[in-house]
């Protein structure tokens, strides 16, 4: 499924890589909320083309990778699924660092920057997938 979703992916495109960090006891409880932040996305964001997340346990982290066709995607999800889940994930874990690849539109790029979670920016030069 990735490879495919990977495939659409233009210089439109941008992927997301952030991290969040669990409060002491809280580890849980971020997994839980980061299985239905993976539902919302898979069922509601239609722009979204892939989101992959990853366990640390040792540091008590999750590590997640978003794919989004382009920066009106980004912000569909920024605005629904991510603004729904911030306040619960920011109370429970410490957030970043997020580092944005591909062309994020200015005023995602200074939201993001706002929010003070270790954003960084990033364009594309080039690349490619084996299938």
């Amino acid at each position: 499924m990735f490879n495919e979703n990977f495939k659409k992916m233009n210089n439109q495109a941008i992927t997301v890589f952030y991290k969040w960090t669990a409060h002491p006891g809280k580890f849980e409880q971020l997994k839980d909320i980061y299985d239905q932040v993976f539902r919302e996305m898979e069922e509601n964001e239609p722009g979204t083309l892939g989101m992959q997340y990853y366990l640390d346990e040792e540091q008590g982290a999750l590590v997640v990778h978003d794919s989004f066709a382009d920066g009106a995607a980004l912000g569909a999800h920024l605005g629904g699924t991510a603004a729904h889940h911030f306040g619960n994930l920011a109370q429970i874990a410490v957030p970043g660092p997020f580092f944005f690849c591909g062309d994020v539109p200015e005023d995602l790029k200074q939201a993001a920057i706002g929010m003070k979670m270790g954003a960084e920016f990033s364009t594309r030069i080039d690349g490619f997938l084996r299938d």
